[in-house]
């Protein structure tokens, strides 16, 4: 496994163990002062590697254009999220990662349009998107993590 991979991957697998407990009730609430829930975050997290490194490459998504748009930069949770849809997100948030794996192996990224993102954060390349993930997927397990304490309560 590449370095950029398992420091994706490591946290996560940590996001399961944050909601192991949690009711899938729990996991659908937005509290009041938040914009989304939990389980949006989750869905969110791939939908987000998913544009930064396959769109920004034009290259196909390897997820379902319905997931990629309920999920998506920008979108907010617009409907209950029962099991089976945790479950797949759950498979994703895994899948994804190995399947960029063997694509950053296969040199699929060579065709990597340049863009800033919203941070100011130029990424110009494969390898700076690499970068970014940690920090995109942090801020979201920071989200998930607040968000946790208030369903908790």
């Amino acid at each position: 496994m590449t370095k950029s991979i398992e420091i994706l991957k490591k946290p996560r697998v940590h996001l399961f163990d944050l909601i192991n407990e949690l009711s899938i009730e729990q996991l659908n609430e937005v509290p009041a002062g938040f914009n989304n829930n939990i389980a949006w975050n989750l869905g969110h997290i791939v939908a987000a590697q998913q544009s930064i490194c396959y769109n920004r490459a034009g290259l196909p998504k390897v997820i379902d254009d319905s997931f990629f748009l309920a999920y998506k930069p920008g979108s907010k949770p617009e409907k209950f999220i029962d099991a089976a849809e945790l479950e797949n997100i759950k498979s994703l948030l895994s899948s994804t990662l190995d399947q960029l794996e063997a694509d950053l192996q296969n040199n699929l990224f060579d065709n990597y349009t340049p863009w800033v993102t919203r941070y100011g954060v130029e990424i110009n390349n494969i390898d700076d998107a690499l970068k970014f993930l940690p920090f995109h997927e942090g801020l979201h397990v920071g989200y998930i993590m607040a968000l946790r304490r208030v369903v908790m309560k």
